[in-house]
């Protein structure tokens, strides 16, 4: 709960929430609800801290699909750290998590058409372009492309070695 005021910073930013499912936050009573009822409740979401400051500055989740041994994700940053590396640093800690910690096989991600910057992040952890869903989804009475991408367990083996 002490990081209310930090994710208030980002969840009532336009930027941020523009391709999120839910609606920017006017009021941190809003944001105190989700950080308690949503982020502390439910399993696999985690916080993104900047250390040096002690700040959230984001947070990524992980949803698990056992039936398939596969996981997908979402995150979200504060806008004054886009373009620094977070994202990726956190997306690439999920998917350790996720193959060497939670022997999942696959791991998915998507983001919409207009949000490329996510897509750099996905292909920077290794994943791969699966395609694009035309008018897939319905995001606050928008139509949007989805962009999908995907690493197998196989690959991001493969890829430890050769580093």
């Amino acid at each position: 709960m002490e990081d209310v005021q930090d994710v208030f910073l980002y969840a009532s930013d336009d930027a941020v929430t523009k391709y999120l499912t839910w609606p920017s936050h006017v009021d941190i009573s809003q944001t105190e609800k989700v950080v308690k009822e949503i982020f502390m409740a439910t399993p696999g979401i985690f916080a993104i801290e900047l250390k040096s400051e002690g700040k959230c500055i984001g947070c990524i989740d992980l949803r698990i699909c056992a039936e398939h041994d596969k996981g997908s994700f979402g995150y979200t940053i504060n806008r004054e750290y886009w373009n620094k590396g977070y994202a990726t640093e956190a997306l690439g800690l999920i998917i350790d998590l996720a193959f060497s910690k939670l022997g999942l096989n696959r791991i998915e991600g998507m983001h919409y058409v207009g949000n490329e910057g996510s897509g750099r992040v996905m292909q920077k952890c290794g994943m791969r372009y699966e395609g694009k869903g035309l008018q897939e989804v319905k995001i606050k009475g928008i139509y949007h492309d989805v962009v999908h991408y995907a690493i197998l367990r196989e690959e991001w083996i493969a890829s430890k070695q050769v580093k």
